[in-house]
């Protein structure tokens, strides 16, 4: 039987593949949280008499509070030991869904949503910086990736459970369920992220850590990030009236189209990670141009319904290879004491750059050419986050030192 290979200093050879995938199962709840309110809209409108448009603001308001909450909670957590910090998010997220389960208004749902939300981009920026610590420095992209893949399982299968559950026993008991995979998430964080390689908290002050918005790269990642992920939003949000209205399928085949874009979701975030951990500049650019490249070809292909199924699928592959080089890159650029709170917000700016799309994509459709001009404007937010990336890397190449023309040549 043949050994295994020596682990990396500073990474625990037994603990870090389960302290990657005790991080995975707290994304998949949070990630189900998030998008299963759109499998629940129906009977929430019904049950707590509110109109489906209202009802709506349930995502916004979620998004919202992740964009406020992200750095907020931070900061408020940026003295505490990575682990308490992770298994205090957890516990808010769990208490938050209780609170959703237990709503007896809208108001009430409004803001336990909210709350429950504060604890997201803070996971998910906190739990990039001890992903990314428990590994070698050649797979912190990979890392990152592990940890989102979460993410995209709960959209492939966390989000229709849940509306399964809420078709059969009420949307109370999908929040219920939803609890229990917070509790899950708690009780495998607390065994396998060891807190020694999580890390301690920073020591710096709160005014030190906001000192890494002054540091351009990072404002040009989160601004890439915003712009490049938006336009997979545009096209996502409307996604069911974008297949029955242009493509032509029945409101019952959107179900199975949906499954092909988690399929696509988790084989991109995948890619993503490996080609970031081998080449961060080119897949951050390569990522964002192929990204752009289907939403334009998606603009012919969504009048048959074959290519539509094959287009839902590279949109969602091809959105989210571009997750882990964006998350990479503001990592790298912050640096320091400043990695968590630059982590965090950058996940605050994949949720602006959901609502960007979502509002764009609206007023596409009431203000502009209509539905079927949707994946042609997504691809003009995209290629605006294509730009950011490349101007960032552009004043990556002029601030380094020039390279010798041997030494060129032996590279």
């Amino acid at each position: 039987m043949q050994a295994s290979p020596a682990a990396p200093p500073g990474a625990s050879p037994n603990r870090s593949p389960m302290a990657l995938y005790a991080l995975t199962v707290g994304a998949f709840g949070i990630g189900t949280t998030e998008f299963v309110i759109m499998g629940l809209l129906l009977q929430l409108a019904g049950d707590l008499q509110v109109s489906v448009a209202t009802a709506g603001l349930l995502i916004s308001g979620y998004a919202l509070g992740v964009f406020v909450g992200a750095p907020l909670l931070t900061a408020a957590t940026s003295r505490v030991p990575r682990k308490t910090a992770l298994l205090a998010l957890m516990a808010i997220f769990t208490l938050g869904n209780i609170a959703c389960a237990l709503a007896p208004s809208y108001g009430v749902l409004m803001a336990a949503r909210v709350i429950t939300s504060l604890a997201h981009g803070t996971f998910f920026g906190v739990g990039t910086v001890v992903a990314t610590s428990v590994v070698p420095a050649d797979r912190k992209a990979s890392a990152i990736s592990t940890m989102f893949t979460g993410l995209t399982v709960a959209t492939l299968l966390g989000v229709p459970a849940g509306a399964w559950l809420g078709l059969h026993h009420g949307w109370r008991s999908t929040f219920w369920a939803v609890s229990a995979i917070g509790v899950i998430a708690m009780a495998v964080i607390a065994l396998f992220v060891s807190a020694k390689d999580a890390g301690s908290g920073s020591a710096v002050s709160l005014r030190e850590e906001f000192k890494v918005l002054k540091r351009g790269h990072v404002l040009l990642g989160l601004a890439a990030t915003v712009l490049g992920f938006a336009g997979v939003f545009v096209v996502f949000t409307f996604v069911q009236p974008l297949l029955t209205r242009v493509s032509g399928f029945s409101d019952a085949g959107v179900s199975a189209v949906l499954l092909v874009f988690g399929v696509g979701m988790i084989v991109g975030n995948i890619v993503g990670g490996r080609w970031a951990d081998r080449a961060p500049v080119r897949a951050l650019l390569g990522t964002l141009a192929v990204l752009a490249g289907v939403l334009v070809a998606m603009g012919f292909a969504m009048q048959s319904q074959v290519l539509a199924v094959l287009f839902i699928g590279l949109l969602g592959a091809a959105g989210f290879a571009t997750v882990a080089p964006l998350q990479l890159r503001v990592l790298s650029k912050a640096e320091g004491a400043g990695q968590s709170m630059a982590s965090s917000l950058n996940i605050a700016a994949f949720n602006l750059g959901n609502a960007l799309g979502a509002w764009l994509g609206g007023a596409v459709i009431e203000h502009g050419p209509g539905l079927g001009a949707l994946p042609w404007a997504a691809a003009v937010l995209t290629v605006g986050g294509l730009a950011v990336a490349w101007v960032s890397v552009r004043r990556d190449r002029r601030a380094a030192p020039a390279v010798p023309q041997a030494a060129a040549a032996c590279a």
